[in-house]
């Protein structure tokens, strides 16, 4: 659906609310916020935008330079390599991305075989708990909101006795470095500066050459946006965990809210505004590393 630049003005007008009596949970580093809440990302058919579930429509757009999956477009189906699970790839080299990005639903007592040979691993944990099992006597558990990083040729794997929900990134590595297994909590990570931008940002992984991406967290106040319009060689796969928007990808202006995810080509205009009155989260894959040249 698209939304001419009129409308998103007057939008972005009618969003000047006044400041939430509650700040943002996440405006600074604690071990435990309790104040997300990210079950709109598994949200299927219930309410979506409220369209009654008119017969055909869906808000998923497809186009060269990128792609808006939203909640009512996705389709689960079993993977090789997860047990007792079920899939929905949201974005994968078919559609010409350098990378994979999918929605885990895990059942009781599921789970996951080490990547293939070669590629990496992110899991970021958004409902239940899951265990990264590196040995017979040796488990992380991840509670929701923690995450995880498997480096290429690992053999950990991954279980839920109780069942989980994941988002998931994957690709092949290309950086040549020695990128190591990592875990946290997304509220524990720093955040990290970043004017002109008010935004409040976290990269879950080290800003460092061994990684050939990684994985923001960023978060807005309403009537927040983005100030930089950004053109760049870089790839994304987002997913909205909270709130409500508009993006602009190209020349269209998408209507956006929790659960939905987009893809976005190298050098493909893309500008985000902040609506509603509940803040915004998000994450982003961002490849960093890698030669434009060889990417």
């Amino acid at each position: 659906m698209r939304v001419s630049a009129a409308l998103v003005v007057l939008a972005l007008a009618a969003a000047a609310v006044p400041a939430l009596a509650d700040e943002l949970c996440g405006l600074k580093p604690t071990p435990s916020c309790g104040g997300h809440d990210y079950s709109g990302v598994f949200r299927t058919h219930e309410r979506g935008l409220d369209f009654g579930e008119l017969p055909g429509f869906t808000r998923s757009s497809h186009h060269a330079d990128h792609a808006l999956i939203g909640v009512e477009s996705r389709v689960y189906a079993g993977q090789r390599g997860w047990k007792k699970a079920l899939t929905a790839h949201i974005v994968s080299p078919a559609r010409g991305a350098n990378f994979a990005m999918y929605l885990v639903d895990v059942k009781e007592d599921g789970s996951a075989e080490p990547p293939k040979a070669g590629v990496e691993r992110f899991v970021l944990v958004l409902q239940g708990e899951a265990s990264v099992v590196r040995g017979k006597k040796d488990s992380i558990k991840l509670s929701a909101n923690t995450y995880a990083y498997f480096p290429p040729n690992t053999t950990f794997t991954l279980e839920s006795e109780d069942g989980a929900g994941l988002l998931v990134y994957e690709r092949v590595y290309l950086a040549g470095g020695k990128p190591v297994f990592s875990h946290g909590d997304v509220e524990e990570s720093p955040l990290l500066p970043t004017e002109p931008e008010v935004f409040k940002l976290r990269k879950l992984l080290p800003q460092t050459a061994d990684y050939d991406f990684n994985v923001h967290i960023m978060d807005f106040q309403p009537g927040e946006y983005l100030w930089v319009k950004e053109v760049h060689y870089n790839q994304h796969g987002l997913l909205l965990l909270e709130g409500k928007g508009i993006y602009r990808l190209g020349d269209s202006w998408y209507p956006v809210q929790a659960g939905d995810a987009i893809w976005m080509a190298p050098y493909v205009p893309q500008w985000y505004a902040a609506l509603g009155s509940t803040p915004t989260r998000y994450v982003i894959y961002k490849d960093t590393t890698v030669d434009p040249l060889l990417g």
